[in-house]
């Protein structure tokens, strides 16, 4: 074949191809996330470049400027009208800029600060060496005892990694709850677990325990993303895509025009109902809901516990914020199959862990139990399916994040000669020898608890009305009655603070840094005000509650 045979036949194929079009990119509309995601590359940068002596300070400080930053941008946005009347989705159809998403993203980011702070507090521990030290072991790649390690302590090192690792977690946080189409979605799970994984590991004190909380977290983890994954799979079999509006419109009937490569499978309700049931599994775990809750107990327990506090808190809020999007926004019109479903997680979740919670001889343990039922508290706001479920889910999320790593920041507080004192029996007199941090800790057990004139009372009120009003009137009974069996055990730790004895070899409480006093009364602030006078933030969430489609 002669060279211009090939030509002639190389230019007739090239010329009906049309030029490719560049993606239009809404940089505006995405910067919170962007801020973030480049924070933590400079951060990593930091760790490559900057004198190790440095390198804390430096982290510290570009994590809160940039969330700050990031929290700045989200304010800017819902300013100017795109969390109401400019809604819209952006970045080729892949991220939803709406009121929820920017709800969520403001409360993921704030609570990223506050979890920042816990990080970074370094007055709780005595000095080793002469150095200060944090939560987090010397050196991560050392095994546990031994001489590694040892040099790395006595050298004064630090893993001052866990900044970048919790802001890509923060990154991939923001993108969960306003991902809009599957692969969004599953890219940001992905973007947000492993960099927990990795910081559960790293506890300084009882190592071995949280790698191997780590170890248990990433299996379970796995499985669960693989579930999600295959689900993915299932509905793009189903739907012929992965887009959230193509997806819905698929399950409506509202399609006209059917690839013909797809006929075959498309519509088929068995793919359907498969893959729905597999990604909502993958969200319920994140969510820790029963039975998908089974690693939330050893997780919370064996991480350092500034990472338990973050991780209860923010990874909560980007799940529900996900969970809510898929159900409202892709399977409206399958109502009729998830809700009967959701009812028997929400009833075995909220039972479940307030029954077993009250069996826990662990504060860490107790505290994870008790995540669990209020996951199932707010399911009930979830399944309201009105647009009062949706704002009373963002407002419930919004309150329970502070009171959560309010209650691990104290939790940090109450230490030995082991490090800090987890276990309930170390608790008891707590309110004599430092009232102060026992009547905090107690500010945060009602809330939980749900008592008037504390968020947690604002916040179950919200969803146990929408629920009712959705007609989950049964619901609502099962809900009242899993908080009473709740308030028993949180009433039980404050009876044990303030009227028992203290113990002659009791543990002392640590006088923290300014940072960790900021976590906590912020903590107690946003517990005080939400309880006092919430309707400000319910019209806010109200106004923010709307799905952009």
């Amino acid at each position: 074949m002669s060279a211009t045979a090939v030509h002639s036949l190389w230019t007739t194929a090239a010329d009906p191809i049309d030029k490719i079009d560049a993606p239009t990119i809404e940089y505006g509309q995405l910067s919170p996330v962007l801020i973030v995601i480049g924070a933590a590359v400079i951060g990593v940068l930091i760790e490559a470049f900057v004198p190790r002596r440095s390198r804390y300070y430096a982290q510290l400080f570009l994590s809160v400027v940039s969330l700050a930053a990031a929290f700045a941008a989200v304010v800017g946005l819902a300013a100017r009208g795109f969390g109401t009347t400019k809604a819209q989705i952006a970045a080729m159809g892949a991220i939803a800029v709406d009121g929820p998403a920017l709800f969520l993203q403001g409360t993921i980011l704030l609570t990223g600060i506050v979890a920042i702070f816990t990080f970074a507090e370094r007055r709780l521990d005595p000095e080793a060496h002469g150095n200060r030290v944090d939560s987090f072991v010397a050196q991560a790649g050392s095994v546990p005892g031994s001489e590694g390690e040892q040099a790395a302590t006595k050298a004064g090192f630090a893993t001052t990694e866990v900044f970048p690792l919790a802001l890509f977690a923060i990154g991939g946080m923001l993108v969960f709850p306003a991902a809009n189409d599957l692969l969004t979605l599953f890219i940001a799970l992905e973007v947000f677990s492993l960099p927990l994984y990795l910081l559960c590991a790293l506890a300084r004190r009882k190592r071995l325990m949280s790698q191997e909380s780590a170890v248990k977290y990433f299996l379970l983890g796995a499985f669960a993303s693989a579930f999600t994954l295959f689900g993915i799979a299932l509905l793009y079999g189903y739907a012929g895509s992965v887009s959230y509006a193509t997806v819905a419109d698929v399950v409506e009937g509202n399609v006209k025009t059917v690839d013909p490569a797809l006929a075959d499978t498309m519509g088929n309700d068995a793919l359907l109902l498969i893959g729905v049931a597999m990604v909502v599994m993958g969200l319920l775990f994140k969510v820790g809901a029963v039975p998908f809750h089974m690693w939330t107990p050893d997780v919370y327990q064996g991480a350092p516990t500034p990472v338990t506090g973050f991780m209860a808190a923010a990874t909560k809020v980007a799940a529900f914020g996900a969970l809510l999007r898929l159900l409202y926004v892709v399977l409206p019109g399958l109502r009729w199959d998830w809700r009967p479903v959701m009812w028997g997680v929400a009833v075995i979740t909220m039972l479940g862990g307030a029954i077993i919670a009250i069996t826990q001889t662990d504060i860490k343990r107790l505290l994870a139990y008790s995540s669990v039922a209020h996951a199932g508290f707010i399911l009930a706001g979830v399944i309201a399916t009105t647009p009062d479920g949706i704002s009373s889910v963002l407002f419930y999320l919004g309150a329970y994040s502070f009171v959560t790593i309010g209650a691990f920041a104290v939790v940090t507080l109450v230490r030995d000669a082991g490090g800090e004192a987890t276990h309930l029996s170390k608790w008891a007199g707590l309110g004599r020898r430092s009232p102060l941090v026992a009547a905090v800790f107690a500010v945060f057990l009602l809330a939980f608890a749900g008592i008037p004139l504390t968020s947690g009372f604002a916040g179950k009120f919200a969803v146990f009305k929408a629920a009712a009003e959705g007609g989950a009137g049964p619901l609502v009974v099962v809900g009242v009655l899993s908080s009473a069996i709740a308030a028993f055990f949180y009433i039980r730790v404050i009876v044990l603070m303030f009227f028992s004895e203290p113990k002659a070899d009791g543990p002392t409480v640590a006088v923290p840094s300014p940072l960790t006093m900021t976590a906590i009364a912020m903590g107690v602030a946003v517990t005080l005000v939400l309880g006092v006078a919430p309707q400000y933030f319910l019209d806010l969430a109200n106004q923010a509650g709307v799905f952009v489609r």
